[in-house]
């Protein structure tokens, strides 16, 4: 792109002052027709949006998804029907379906979400848009090395997220100089002002301070955003950050740069506001503003029918950790798929990410100790089907990015998740680090896959199954070496559970996983010296857990079943295996798992203590009998 700027001539500023004034009524009377929105936070980015979408951003407006087409995530996603109102000034749909905002048979809800063709990811949980950004304009540098840019548009507000923050370093340091956040710093919060107000300097320190180049601008004139956006595209090697100083209400009188009038449609105030932004129009339509075609053709990306290169070799009984499991498994799939990426948290060398980042270095992302941005980045990465993302840290540090992952359900994100270094078989690292609260924190997600795999072969096959399944998917492994109970070429697939150990004489049902399966079978040794023998299930997905096998299973021990989990009870392997047969009331279960918060000591000593070693599942076998 040239650097020479050419100024946008008076009938194109006219136009655009026009277009912003256009969607602030567009606004206006979709939040009136709802009784409900939040037209004053629209107000305040209406010049931000014309410019973008009518002056600088390169997109095909048939085709909103296209992978050529420049990005744009409106993070303070109150602001929705600004956004909608663009693309129907834009030519997607009619201006008349702004008024059905909000209404149930419509797809304009409060909030933007993917079920509306232009819109990428869900928004609405302030602080998370720039991560995802972040990862969008990460993958159009490193992975396309297309030319389409990145526009994340951020509130003021939400800036005081630390989120925010997370995703200013890494943009930073990854030279994103194709992103360009966008601060609508309209002064006014939602209950009070702004921390900052409109202390600009201090906004523009802080962004330098992140490493981005700043430009403060008046964000109500079309020309020195136009200026602004031109140079942001000439900037090499630092991402830029628009800071424009805004009024929220901006034009409407009587409610103009007012506190109280958040998320309030204009009521009363609504005929004197149509009539003032109607009077500050100077153009008939139709307006002359051409949307520019983006710059070169990106090709669509094949990630479908992902498989391991080649299948797991592993020898029966061998000692492997599920976790270095999951590396080698995903250093396969990226062999055989070059849209596979992987990302991790600083902890690679633990959950061992690290083997795809030494196979596929440019394929790798290291985000650090940001776990919340890591989250937003890798579903950044998985929009328009561009990459298969992997994300992996310790189980426990994703639940500080449970508001990301949630919000990836709702943005129908296909991003993969791994969390390693679960319960406390760790062992001597302490509660802190033991994930124990993850499968019932992504049970929870809807639409998600759940998989426990208990061995090196399941795990690999966790992986290969995950790079496929639509929705978001959580691998859990483990920290211990666990032997190999599967042949190499075993079948396993989502939702059926496989019975590793059963007889014709079977008294109960145990349910392990992983290294409860593995005391599960030690304790179905000790008990059959005693000449009692039990059935042993790996459920292998936890969501969905399969209630076919486990009720037939059960059926034949009288409906005596123990599960035991190294995980709280709450939400976890115990609660899965309840709801899916609280149908029957043939069916007893007893849960054993961690009840309280635990301490630092050896794995033995710790799931003996409590209670989900093979000497507890023997002593429950027999309580259970005995009752």
């Amino acid at each position: 792109m040239s650097d020479e700027y050419h100024r946008p001539d008076a009938k194109t500023v006219s136009e655009l002052k026009d277009m912003a004034n256009k969607l602030r009524i567009d606004s206006i009377k979709a939040t009136d027709a709802s009784n409900s929105g939040h037209p004053t936070s629209c107000s305040s980015a209406a010049e931000i949006m014309s410019v973008l979408f009518f002056h600088t951003m390169k997109y095909k407006v048939s085709y909103p998804r296209c992978p050529s087409n420049d990005r744009f995530v409106l993070s303070k996603g109150h602001a929705a029907p600004i956004l909608y109102a663009v693309w129907a000034e834009a030519g997607l749909f009619s201006v008349d379906d702004l008024l059905n905002l909000r209404k149930i048979t419509s797809d304009l809800e409060g909030h933007p979400t993917p079920r509306l063709n232009f819109v990428d990811v869900g928004t609405g949980s302030l602080g998370q848009g720039l991560s995802i950004a972040a990862g969008m304009a990460y993958t159009g540098k490193y992975f396309d090395k297309a030319s389409y840019r990145t526009y994340c548009l951020v509130g003021d507000g939400e800036s005081a997220e630390g989120s925010i923050w997370e995703a200013m370093a890494f943009a930073s340091f990854y030279k994103l100089d194709n992103l360009v956040a966008i601060f609508d710093i309209n002064r006014l919060g939602q209950s009070d002002p702004t921390p900052l107000q409109h202390d600009m300097e201090t906004y523009r320190k802080r962004v330098e301070a992140f490493g981005w180049n700043a430009c403060v601008v008046d964000g109500h004139n079309v020309e020195s955003l136009c200026k602004a956006f031109h140079q942001a595209a000439n900037m090499k090697n630092k991402p830029t950050c628009i800071l424009a100083k805004t009024l929220k209400g901006k034009y409407i009188p009587g409610v103009e740069d007012l506190d109280n009038w958040h998320g309030k449609p204009m009521a009363k105030q609504s005929e004197p506001a149509l009539k003032a932004l109607n009077a500050l129009l100077s153009h008939p339509e139709p307006y002359s503003l051409n949307i520019k075609a983006p710059d070169a053709e990106v090709p669509e990306n094949d990630i479908s029918n992902i498989k391991l290169s080649e299948p797991p070799s592993y020898e029966m009984g061998q000692q492997v950790a599920t976790r270095l499991a999951y590396g080698t498994a995903l250093a396969k799939i990226g062999k055989n798929n070059k849209h596979v990426v992987a990302m991790d948290g600083d902890t690679k060398n633990s959950t061992f990410s690290k083997t795809f980042q030494t196979a596929f270095p440019d394929r790798f992302i290291e985000c650090y100790i940001a776990e919340q941005n890591l989250v937003g980045v890798g579903i950044g990465c998985a929009c328009r089907n561009r990459t298969v993302p992997f994300i992996s840290t310790f189980a426990c540090f994703l639940s500080r990015a449970f508001d990301q992952i949630r919000m990836g359900a709702i943005s129908q994100t296909n991003a993969n998740f791994c969390g390693s270094h679960a319960g406390i078989s760790i062992g001597e690292d302490g509660p802190s680090q033991m994930a124990l609260e993850d499968i019932a924190m992504f049970r929870s997600v809807p639409g998600s896959t759940v998989f426990y795999p208990s061995d090196a072969v399941s795990c690999e096959r966790a992986v290969e199954l995950a790079a496929n399944k639509k929705g978001i998917c959580f691998i859990r492994t483990s920290r211990p070496n666990t032997p190999v109970i599967y042949k190499n070429d075993e079948d396993l697939q989502i939702g059926l559970a496989k019975i590793i150990r059963q007889s014709s004489s079977d008294k109960v049902t145990v349910i392990g996983a992983c290294v409860t399966l593995v005391e599960a079978l030690k304790a179905a040794d000790k008990l059959a010296e005693e000449g009692v023998n039990i059935c042993v299930i790996d459920p292998f997905t936890i969501k969905p857990i399969d209630g076919k096998t486990i009720y037939d299973a059960a059926c034949k021990t009288d409906g005596k079943i123990i599960t035991v989990e190294d995980h709280y009870p709450q939400g976890g392997l115990g609660e899965a295996v309840s709801s899916c047969l609280s149908k029957y009331s043939n069916i007893t279960i007893k849960h054993l798992a961690v009840n309280e918060v635990p301490r630092s000591g050896k794995c033995a000593e710790l799931m003996e203590k409590y209670g989900i070693s093979a000497n507890c599942i023997v002593k429950a076998v027999h309580q259970m009998l005995s009752q």
